[in-house]
C-alpha cells in the first residue's frame, strides 16, 4: 500500500520548500515557495504525534545541524536524516536520534559512484543496512534519468535502471527518490519515473517531487500496485500549500494501516 511520506526541508537553518532545481551555489538563483517561522522539532513532533514514520529530513548545504538534532531530539528514532552524510559522521547521526541515516552525494566522488565508499559508510553503521537510505534522486537526460548529487545540481555518472538498483538493494534498507526537475513545482509526479521504479525495486522506495493533491497518493498507489511511497511538500497546507491538507494525508494512512 502506498504511504504518505512527510519531509522536513532545512536550509540555512530554517523549514523551508524549495524549487529543487534552483538549489545552486548563487542565492540569488533560489526560488522558495515557503520558509517556516516554526522549529524544526515543531514538525517533528507533529508527525511523531500523528504516527508518520519514515519522514525525512534533508539538510540542504551548511549551517542546519543543529536544526536537524533538534528534530530528532523530539522523535527519537523516528526519523531518517541525509545532507552531508558519509562514513565519518553516519553513526553519530543513529547516536544523536535519527533512525536511518541518508546517503548520496559521498558515493559520487568526482560524480563517479564508488561502491567501496558505499561499503564504508555501511561498515561504520556495524554493517546494519536496515540503518541506511540510498538517495537516488535524479534529473531526467533524454528518455532516461542519471542520480544528481551537490544539491542536485551535479549530474553524475550512474543512470537509474534495474542494473543500478539491483547494484544497490543489497547494501540498504530502502530508497529516496527525488525527481529534482519536479521539486517544489507542484506540477504532477513524473508517472513514468514512479513505474519504472516500481518494477525495479524490491524494497521501499519513497518517491518526491511535484506532489500537489491527495488524488496524487491514488495516482501513485495505482501506477505502482503500492509498492512506491509518496513524499508531498509545498502543495501541504502545513508548508503553505493549498492543494493538499495535512489532516487528508493523515487519514490516508490510517486507512491504508487498517487494510495492510
Amino acid at each position: 500500500m502506498t504511504r504518505f511520506r512527510p519531509c522536513i526541508d532545512l536550509h540555512a537553518g530554517s523549514v523551508k520548500q524549495i524549487v529543487g532545481g534552483t538549489l545552486t551555489t548563487t542565492s540569488t538563483d533560489l526560488k522558495t515557495n515557503y520558509v517556516s517561522k516554526l522549529p524544526a522539532g515543531h514538525y517533528a513532533k507533529l508527525y511523531k504525534d500523528n504516527d508518520l514514520t519514515g519522514a525525512h529530513v534533508i539538510m540542504l548545504g551548511p549551517g542546519n545541524e543543529e536544526a536537524a538534532r533538534e528534530a530528532c531530539s523530539e522523535w527519537k528514532q523516528g526519523l531518517q536524516v541525509g545532507g552531508g552524510i558519509t562514513d565519518q559522521n553516519a553513526a553519530q547521526w543513529i547516536n544523536w536520534g535519527a533512525d536511518k541515516v541518508i546517503v548520496t552525494s559521498y558515493l559520487f566522488p568526482e560524480a563517479t559512484f564508488t561502491l567501496n565508499r558505499l561499503k564504508t559508510v555501511l561498515k561504520s553503521l556495524g554493517d546494519d543496512k536496515n540503518k541506511l537510505v540510498i538517495d537516488l534522486s535524479c534529473r531526467k537526460r533524454g528518455n532516461t534519468w542519471f542520480v544528481a548529487m551537490n544539491k542536485w545540481q551535479t549530474m553524475t555518472d550512474m543512470e537509474l535502471n534495474q542494473n543500478s538498483i539491483s547494484l544497490l538493494e543489497p547494501y540498504c534498507s530502502e530508497f529516496l527518490i527525488h525527481a529534482a526537475d519536479n521539486e517544489g513545482l507542484q506540477q504532477g509526479i513524473d508517472t513514468e519515473l514512479v513505474m519504472s521504479l516500481a518494477q525495479w525495486c524490491s524494497i521501499p522506495v519513497t518517491y518526491a517531487g511535484g506532489g500537489r493533491n491527495v488524488e496524487d497518493l491514488e495516482l501513485v498507489e495505482r501506477l505502482s500496485r503500492g509498492a512506491v511511497d509518496l513524499t508531498i511538500g509545498s502543495a501541504l497546507d502545513i508548508f503553505g500549500g493549498s492543494g493538499v491538507k495535512f489532516d487528508d494525508c493523515i487519514a490516508w494512512n490510517r486507512e491504508r494501516s487498517k487494510t495492510s
